[in-house]
């Protein structure tokens, strides 16, 4: 009898031993070999263009968001000129000069106290690359108005290539948006 128990007691080992095994080899398998073909033949990482950039409505501001950052600086419109830039440049471009004068005296003459210089960046490169350049571009600009003995509060930011000033794809649009752009705060 104890032999008998003996081998039922062996006799159940080793199935329990191959259930596990044969468990073990088809754990995550579903429908066999043909399943496991499959997997291997899709690519692990599907490519995925980027979205068409559109021009629609949506993507743009609403007018009167345009107008109130446009009219943003409580100075008629056109009154503070943008600086613009060369490409991935933020050294202050000759033709920026007279420009930037200007500005420095209707800030003075209108008495301002506090200016946000607006820094970007254009469509091409990366946001994050885009944002130091707008910083960088908006630092230089502060820097000329301190060296002009401008004595208002000055402070910075940058929107890269994130906030653009105009939405079309041109090199015009581009140059635009290669800029800092005054806001006079209340």
């Amino acid at each position: 009898m104890k032999k008998a128990a003996g081998f039922i007691f062996i006799g159940t080992l080793g199935l329990m031993s191959l259930l596990i095994q044969a468990c073990a080899s088809q754990s995550g398998s579903v429908g066999g070999d043909e399943f496991a073909q499959e997997q291997i033949t899709e690519p692990m990482i599907k490519h995925i263009p980027p979205p068409e950039y559109s021009m629609s409505t949506s993507r743009r501001p609403s007018p009167r968001a345009e107008l109130s950052a446009v009219n943003a600086t409580g100075l008629p419109f056109g009154a503070l000129s943008d600086v613009l830039f060369d490409f991935d440049q933020a050294v202050l471009r000759r033709e920026a000069l007279p420009l930037l004068e200007a500005n420095t005296r209707r800030l003075m003459q209108d008495g301002v106290t506090r200016l946000l210089l607006e820094g970007r960046g254009d469509e091409i490169g990366t946001s994050a690359y885009n944002i130091v350049l707008g910083e960088r571009r908006a630092r230089s600009v502060k820097s000329y108005l301190q060296e002009r003995g401008l004595s208002l509060q000055l402070k910075t930011t940058s929107y890269g290539k994130d906030r653009p000033l105009c939405y079309q794809h041109t090199e015009d649009c581009m140059q635009k948006n290669r800029s800092v752009h005054f806001l006079v705060k209340d």
